[in-house]
């Protein structure tokens, strides 16, 4: 079982449990974490579930495909190189710690 830690933008950090195939959003959503919305559902239609992924993860995390990019430039909050939508990010065996930094907001 993957878990994700997730960091507030004030450094809070918050430990969720997710199953391999989830994304990230939606063990965010599970779990009530504030700062991931996820308004479409994890459809990829929003960029309310914006989020940064560590620096030290991104290489696993996989790479923003078209329509990701697309639709970060929607988000609220300024883009990073790091700027994932968390709906498109599926976690695996490899991602078991995965950092995700979350932005000051969505909307």
């Amino acid at each position: 079982m993957p878990v994700v830690v997730f960091v507030t933008a004030d450094g809070q950090r918050i430990e969720c449990d997710g199953e391999i195939g989830d994304s990230v959003m939606q063990v965010a959503v599970a779990n009530g974490v504030e700062g991931i919305v996820g308004e479409c559902g994890g459809s990829m239609m929003c960029a309310t579930c914006h989020c940064f992924i560590d620096d030290q993860w991104i290489g696993l995390a996989g790479s923003r495909n078209d329509g990701e990019s697309d639709m970060l430039e929607c988000a609220a909050s300024q883009q990073r190189t790091t700027s994932r939508l968390s709906c498109q990010v599926r976690l695996n065996s490899d991602l078991n710690g995965l950092i995700v930094h979350l932005p000051e907001a969505q909307v």
